[in-house]
């Protein structure tokens, strides 16, 4: 068994003026104040958030109103599995009355209602991470990312759909069902973070946190249309990861590999929860600090931005190969000096390294029973048997696994070196636009189709994968549409802890980019 069973014509091109028609709404204006007055969770978090705290809406009025839309288009979404709306009101209450009586919002998303992925545990909250096995599952205690979120003034109204123990490319789980892409029921909304890109994508929370190992958080961003950033890891992660399932609740680890991350409308939301998200663990914060530097720049023009827009291992199709070509065209046309011709690593080898190092960091928390059985299987198997990968990475020993980390370090050197000469690197983020939805379908069955060939189902997920070993900021926008209105993407990928360069060139690429239209359930 290797990764792609692990998780048991072309389109039509886009054209140049048919780039992006959206970014969502724009902050609130005298222009825009009565979208505001009406739907005010159409507008940018910041936007709710100026207005919170100028007292001109209410955290009360506000949630009601997301209620409002939450009962209207998730019934045909399954985004939000557990909704907690009487703890919410009482959160929105709360932050109400602490604003009239000292004149202070209590922190940076003073009474802004958000939602939360299902595998973050939450006090209180159900939390399943959509297992059976955790069904009944009500945590006594927070994870430290949900800790933050509370402390900066956040509402939490409920959690978000994912896979089974989030272990698939598409969101579905025998407790809740399948998520469904807001775009189009037929394709899938990508996996595990599918219930939180949906969730941001139609107005159902004004931001989310999603988690990334092998592109959990990007993949799903990619297929809704929304931003996301898998944000820096070294020894430590900038965003603590205590407190995420799969791992068993109560373990104080998680994968060497994980990493939770923002998911907003657009790049300054992203930016925004960034900010309250970046800390060290509890146990650090007497004597460490995490000072992200500051943007690079603010603008494209003088940038080195090096664009990698296919590749052989991973061939991507008509429409995204379009786009990155039209998308360079305009970085150039802004000023920046663009290299598409050097690599920073080889890819091939790049993904085999990230391919033992996860299979090695999934059986942490396996039975003693069905590790040990692996244990005999991966001795008994032939090295080049299509199982031997899997088995042999699964079940190394730890010296094994010591070597296999020191090639990660210096696959890392080789990126430090890349981005020596280049400040970013923009690729495209999936092979395609959104696939159909295989949920029904026996994992060994399912695969995709890119220019009208049959490729392994888990190639949606390579691209993102290049960043996932060597821990860099890397960051996952939408940037077209295909000839049927799915989502188009591409990824920004910078040097680590560069994570708020990649999103200010984020935000300067978005400028080039018409707006997109958003989903059909966002303006209900």
């Amino acid at each position: 068994m290797n990764r792609r069973t692990l998780f048991t014509a072309a389109a039509s091109t886009v054209a140049a003026a048919s780039l992006p028609k959206t970014a969502f709404a724009a902050p609130a204006t005298a222009a825009t104040m009565d979208t505001m007055n009406t739907a005010p969770y159409r507008s940018t978090a910041r936007a709710q958030l100026d207005a919170l705290r100028r007292g001109s809406l209410s955290a009360r009025d506000l949630l009601e109103r997301v209620l409002d839309h939450h009962a209207k288009v998730n019934p045909g979404l399954n985004a939000v599995v557990t909704l907690d709306a009487a703890a919410a009101r009482a959160a929105a209450d709360k932050a109400d009355a602490y604003l009239a009586r000292t004149g202070r919002p209590l922190g940076p998303l003073h009474g802004l209602p958000i939602t939360l992925k299902d595998a973050l545990e939450t006090r209180g909250l159900r939390t399943t991470c959509g297992s059976p096995d955790l069904s009944n599952h009500v945590p006594t205690t927070d994870a430290d990312v949900v800790a933050l979120l509370r402390e900066a003034g956040a509402v939490i109204i409920g959690k978000t759909n994912v896979p089974t123990m989030c272990q698939d490319l598409q969101t579905s789980n025998p407790l809740f069902g399948k998520t469904n892409n807001p775009y189009s029921p037929d394709h899938t909304a990508g996996g595990s973070s599918g219930g939180p890109a949906v969730a941001v994508a139609t107005g159902l929370s004004a931001l989310e946190v999603g988690s990334d190992l092998a592109g959990s958080l990007r993949l799903p961003a990619a297929y809704c249309g929304v931003y996301a950033l898998r944000t820096s890891r070294g020894t430590a992660p900038i965003v603590p990861t205590r407190g995420h399932v799969p791992r068993p609740p109560g373990w104080l680890t998680s994968s060497d590999m994980l990493s939770l991350g923002p998911i907003a409308r657009d790049a300054e939301d992203l930016g925004l929860l960034l900010d309250v998200l970046v800390a060290p663990a509890p146990d650090d914060r007497d004597a460490w600090r995490i000072d992200l530097p500051a943007a690079k720049s603010t603008t494209l023009r003088g940038q080195r931005v090096g664009v990698w827009a296919d590749d052989e291992f991973c061939r991507v199709d008509a429409d995204t190969r379009n786009l990155l070509d039209q998308v360079t065209r305009r970085i150039r046309g802004a000023g920046a000096s663009v290299d598409d011709q050097s690599r920073p690593v080889d890819f091939a080898e790049s993904n085999r390294l990230f391919e033992r190092l996860m299979y090695a960091t999934s059986a942490a928390s396996a039975p003693d029973d069905v590790f040990a059985h692996e244990v005999k299987a991966a001795d008994a198997v032939d090295d080049n048997a299509p199982s031997a990968q899997y088995l042999k990475s699964r079940t190394m020993r730890h010296r094994d696994w010591m070597r296999a980390d020191e090639d990660r370090q210096k696959l890392r050197a080789k990126w430090h070196a890349y981005f020596a000469k280049h400040d970013v690197l923009i690729t495209p983020a999936t092979p395609t636009a959104a696939v159909l939805d295989q949920t029904s379908t026996p994992s060994q069955d399912r695969y995709i189709t890119v220019d009208g060939k049959k490729r392994s189902f888990y190639d949606q997920t390579s691209w993102v994968n290049l960043a996932g070993p060597v821990g860099l900021p890397a960051l996952v926008m939408p940037a077209g549409r295909t000839k049927e209105g799915l989502p188009l993407s591409l990824q920004i990928v910078g040097p680590y802890l560069a994570d708020r360069s990649v999103i200010a060139a984020a935000e300067a690429v978005s400028r080039l980019l018409p707006v997109l239209d958003p989903p059909p359930a966002f303006t209900v």
